[in-house]
């Protein structure tokens, strides 16, 4: 079984710009009830693109620099990379057949 890693603002460029496959990255707080909601979505799809997708999760409270990089306002965000580039973001909670679906059009 393959659970998603923390990632740190530290650590970001080597495990997610560097990464050889694709990245989502699940960027969440403990205070959120949506994120409690999305990371057992996320913990399945990792499991399911296991090989195909590294899946990160980074706590925006403790990493705040990566976040405001990006603009993320509010969480739960999830960010799709390929091959270094932001290929996506899907903003809120949504249901796991889009969260699949926007994870295929971003593997393309």
């Amino acid at each position: 079984m393959s659970s998603p890693r923390e990632v740190t603002d530290a650590t970001f460029e080597s495990d997610v710009v560097g990464s050889d496959l694709p990245v989502l990255v699940d960027f969440w707080a403990p205070w959120c009830g949506p994120c409690r909601m999305v990371a057992p979505l996320v913990d399945e799809l990792s499991d399911e693109y296991a090989g195909k997708v590294n899946f990160f999760k980074m706590n925006t409270d403790e990493n705040p620099a990566v976040p405001s990089k990006f603009g993320i306002r509010s969480i739960p965000t999830l960010l799709i990379f390929k091959g270094g580039e932001l290929q996506g973001s899907i903003v809120g909670f949504r249901p796991k057949s889009e969260l699949k679906k926007r994870l295929e059009e971003a593997l393309v």
